[in-house]
C-alpha cells in the first residue's frame, strides 16, 4: 500500500488480507516511541522518526517478502519522500538526509538475496486534500490535528503535493491508483467488492493465470 497519512491504507491493508486470506503487517504507530514527539518538535525529532520507520520497515520487509501471501500498509519506497519533505522544510539537515539514503540504499542492497526484493503490486490510494484532512479529524489522533497548527497543515500539504510525482516516478514494480473519493470501502460492501476486483485484475495482469486459484481458495496480494 501507498499514500497520504489519512489515505486508509491500513484499512485497506486488513481488508485485503481479510478477502486473500494473506497476513498484513502494519506500521507502528500505538506502539511508536516517537512519533507524538515528532508532531510536537519535528524540528528535533523529524531525523531519529524516518530511521526508527525506516528500521521497522526494514523488518517487515524481510518477513514479508518470504512469502507471496503479505500486504504491507506502506512501502519502504515512501518513506524517502517524507524524509525529503522533512529537509524541504528544514527539519532534516543535508548531512542528514545523506546519511538517511546512504543507510536506505544499503538496506536496499541486502534485500537482493530474498526471494523478492519487491513488491509485486503497489496500491496508491489517492483522493483530494479535503478528503485526506476529515480522515485524519475522524480516526481523531490528537497529535495529528491541525486545529491552530499551521505549521502542520502545511508539513501535510508539501507532503500532499509531493505525492503525485513520487506515484509517477515510482518504477519498482507494476502499480495502480485507486481514489478514496470514488469508493468508500468502510460503509459501502458494493465498494469493497468492486475494490478487490480491481486488485485481483492487477494481480492476474502481473502474474498471469496463477493469480486466480481454485474455487474456495485464496489469492494472493
Amino acid at each position: 500500500m501507498a499514500g497520504m497519512i489519512g489515505a486508509g491504507k491500513s484499512t485497506y491493508t486488513e481488508m485485503i488480507s481479510k478477502n486473500l486470506g494473506t497476513e498484513a503487517f502494519f506500521e507502528s504507530v500505538d506502539y511508536n516511541p516517537i512519533l507524538d514527539k515528532f508532531y510536537a518538535d519535528p524540528k528535533k525529532w523529524a531525523f531519529s522518526l524516518q530511521v526508527y520507520f525506516l528500521n521497522t520497515r526494514f523488518r517487515s520487509i524481510k518477513a514479508a517478502l518470504t512469502d507471496d501471501n503479505n500486504v504491507l500498509d506502506r512501502s519502504i519506497y515512501e518513506d524517502a519522500l517524507f524524509t525529503q519533505v522533512n529537509h524541504l522544510q528544514g527539519n532534516i539537515s543535508a548531512e542528514e538526509m545523506e546519511i538517511y539514503n546512504d543507510l536506505l540504499e544499503n538496506m536496499m542492497e541486502e534485500l537482493e538475496g530474498m526471494p523478492k526484493k519487491a513488491p509485486d503490486l503497489l496500491i496508491y490510494l489517492d483522493g483530494s486534500f479535503e478528503t485526506i484532512l476529515e480522515h485524519i479529524r475522524r480516526r481523531g489522533r490528537e497529535f495529528e490535528q491541525i486545529e491552530d497548527d499551521p505549521d502542520l497543515l502545511a508539513y501535510y500539504e508539501l507532503l500532499f503535493n509531493n505525492y503525485e510525482q513520487w506515484f509517477l516516478d515510482y518504477d519498482q514494480s507494476a502499480k495502480i491508483r485507486i481514489s478514496i473519493d470514488e469508493y468508500d470501502i468502510v460503509n459501502n460492501p458494493e465498494d469493497e467488492m468492486r475494490v478487490m476486483n480491481i486488485i485481483q485484475e492487477a494481480l492476474v495482469d502481473v502474474r498471469g493465470e496463477e493469480a486466480i486459484l481454485t474455487a474456495g481458495e485464496k489469492t494472493l496480494a
